[in-house]
């Protein structure tokens, strides 16, 4: 992968500092010196030491990739919603997990994404997953191309400069004992009865997750939410724990027969592309089941909103 910058400035930089600049890490450049990587100033190999002038053009090709082997290349249905040279954004459907584990160790996102990637000839066929979901959650996930990508958006993710909205639907009318607008503040911890269950108790990780009331159906209410932090279930624990469990979430509330999963869906991803400079915004559908379930119970409200 090849990047090329100028350097503008008339007073002088030296390189090193001008990669940091570009957020070029000092782990990134030990891989570019001693895994087959290269730096170039107006064509001519470079130590980062050198003192760059006004206008000098810095190019740098980055190491070549390994892909990890365990995670073996799958033909699956794969929905682009957003891609480019850098980043790849793809709609997952519910009932699919994210990444390989034990009890699915080869039809999952990263199986298909990484199949996608040789059958499109991409120069890395490492899988680099930025945002993941639970396997039963539908929505919008992350991947980047490179390495490089991975770090850049992997620092907005921390620094909340990368941005998930998810919409759920809650069981109950939440209008009559809660806020349209909220902030859940609720520390969240492993369950001593069910290892794979979580509970909001003392002692937990501090987890907090907004919400906005968005509209209300027969028994239900559809909520916009952003996590402020990334607990596991963490959207799921928060919600019960206010006595409005997701629809369909059969570990924290109850199942519904047309609806075989949490009502939960990642309806949008919002990032800053450093390489592009601007910031992109990527929207998913709402999915039929979703809808289904929207309209059993005689929502009515705009899409577009959301």
């Amino acid at each position: 992968m090849k990047f090329e910058w100028q350097y503008t400035d008339s007073e002088g930089c030296i390189l090193r500092n001008f990669l940091r600049r570009h957020e070029i890490s000092r782990s990134q450049l030990s891989k570019i010196k001693f895994s087959g990587g290269q730096i170039l100033v107006n064509g001519q190999e470079a130590h980062t030491n050198i003192r760059l002038v006004q206008n000098d053009v810095v190019t740098v090709y980055l190491a070549p990739e390994v892909a990890v082997e365990h995670v073996i290349p799958v033909k699956g249905d794969l929905k682009i919603a957003y891609e480019d040279d850098h980043f790849l954004i793809v709609d997952k459907p519910a009932f699919v997990a994210s990444l390989p584990a034990p009890n699915h160790p080869n039809n999952t996102m990263a199986n298909f994404v990484k199949q996608y990637l040789i059958d499109e000839q991409a120069e890395s066929l490492a899988v680099h997953v930025v945002t993941r979901l639970d396997r039963d959650t539908s929505g919008l996930m992350m991947f980047t191309k490179h390495g490089f990508a991975h770090s850049l958006l992997d620092r907005q993710l921390q620094s909340k400069e990368l941005q998930k909205t998810y919409i759920a639907i809650a069981s109950g009318d939440m209008r009559e004992d809660l806020p349209q607008h909220a902030w859940i503040d609720r520390p969240i911890k492993r369950s001593e009865e069910f290892y794979m269950r979580r509970v909001v108790g003392e002692g937990g990780k501090r987890s907090l997750t907004e919400y906005w009331q968005a509209a209300h159906g027969d028994g239900a209410t559809l909520v916009k939410l952003k996590l402020l932090t990334g607990r596991t279930h963490q959207i799921r624990v928060h919600f019960a724990s206010l006595g409005h469990s997701l629809i369909g979430d059969n570990l924290y509330g109850e199942s519904n027969d047309l609806l075989p999963r949490q009502a939960l869906h990642c309806r949008q991803l919002t990032f800053y592309h450093p390489f592009e400079e601007r910031t992109i915004t990527v929207k998913s559908p709402v999915p039929a089941d979703f809808s289904a379930v929207l309209a059993q119970r005689q929502f009515d409200f705009d899409e577009t909103t959301l």
